[in-house]
């Protein structure tokens, strides 16, 4: 009998910073058939996915300031937040040790006090990732999960699963056996 469950891969195209041109997170997207277009008009390391509006800045051991005060630094994460409306950090590093934690601490605080009252409503979370291959399944998963016609599955699936969920709760059932009276 034939499977007729075959799963088709997911293929989007990318709008990839000039500046990870030659990064094995580029070389990884591109061996998975995704269309990279490289752009010197994105912040640089950044990944842009335009079908599902989500865009990730990656930041390597590397590019951690010195000081948690780095203006320049944070000025750039800024704009980056500025110019997406569903960002993301990913912030890369082998081992998570106590001062690549401190600067994720230091990092989200920063995000939600300074960009809270400048930018209400942003939308930047921060993803502390070990690898090039959980970088890259981090923003496929995000990127699909977020896209049409996927997104408008998961919705249709949420909706499902809440209604079999108050179908079968056995509180639905004592509260339509309480009648107002």
């Amino acid at each position: 009998m034939a499977n007729n469950n075959t799963i088709t891969p997911w293929k989007t195209t990318v709008i990839v910073s000039s500046s990870l041109q030659n990064n094995e997170l580029s070389r990884l997207l591109s061996a998975q058939q995704h269309r990279l277009r490289f752009s010197d008009s994105v912040e640089p390391g950044s990944f842009v996915f335009p079908l599902s509006g989500t865009a990730f800045m990656l930041i390597t051991p590397e590019q951690f300031p010195e000081k948690t005060e780095s203006a320049e630094f944070f000025e750039r994460i800024e704009k980056f937040v500025q110019v997406h409306r569903n960002s993301f950090i990913l912030l890369q590093s082998p081992v998570f040790g106590t001062e690549e934690w401190e600067f994720v601490s230091t990092l989200q605080n920063r995000l939600y006090f300074d960009f809270s009252t400048r930018f209400f409503g942003s939308n930047v979370k921060v993803l502390p990732i070990h690898s090039n291959g959980d970088a890259v399944r981090s923003m496929l998963t995000i990127a699909k999960a977020t896209s049409k016609p996927h997104v408008d599955s998961v919705r249709d699936r949420m909706n499902l699963a809440r209604a079999r969920i108050i179908k079968r709760s056995p509180v639905w059932d004592l509260l339509q056996s309480v009648q107002p009276q």
